[in-house]
């Protein structure tokens, strides 16, 4: 297997871990006894972020602000469909799609180019300091955070 087709198959395997961790945010603050107003919002922004980068990436107009002001529910069916989305690009794309540029303008309106690759590893990252937040807030409102800790995952074969 080449470098790149390595690279291929990490990104895939980060994005699973990735909705991996998205469903256990979501089931400790189904089950939060407090007020996860922030978290929640935090999830929802995560969430819209990650439909943004993709819409991006795949030169599509935004159709999420990127601050949304999602339920529950609503971050569990983006969950899911952004999981069916990043599956489907993520196994269509070759390795010279990883270099590829993208143009496109941050919430800011100022203009910027990125290569796909460094949008994928902003995205995995992105999400996980959020993540982070949740669990901090979660744990100063006394509440038990979700375990998501990428070794976490792989040690208990919970993604491949």
């Amino acid at each position: 297997m080449t470098q790149v087709m390595e690279l291929l198959e990490h990104l895939r395997r980060q994005f699973t871990y990735d909705v991996w961790a998205n469903r256990e945010v979501l089931g400790a603050l189904n089950a939060s006894t407090v007020s996860i107003s922030r978290p929640r919002q935090l999830l929802a922004h995560m969430l819209s972020a990650e439909r943004l980068w993709l819409e991006r990436i795949q030169k599509n107009h935004q159709t999420l602000p990127v601050w949304p002001d999602f339920s529950l529910d609503q971050c569990e069916a983006q969950i899911s469909d952004l999981a069916f989305l990043w599956d489907e690009y993520l196994n269509q794309i070759s390795s010279p799609t990883l270099s590829e540029k993208v143009s496109y303008q941050n919430s800011k309106g100022e203009g910027w180019t990125s290569t796909v690759q460094d949008i994928l590893t902003h995205i995995l990252l992105h999400s996980a300091y959020h993540r982070g937040q949740i669990a901090s807030q979660m744990r100063n409102n006394g509440e038990q955070p979700a375990y998501t800790d990428f070794i976490h995952a792989a040690r208990q074969g919970l993604i491949e």
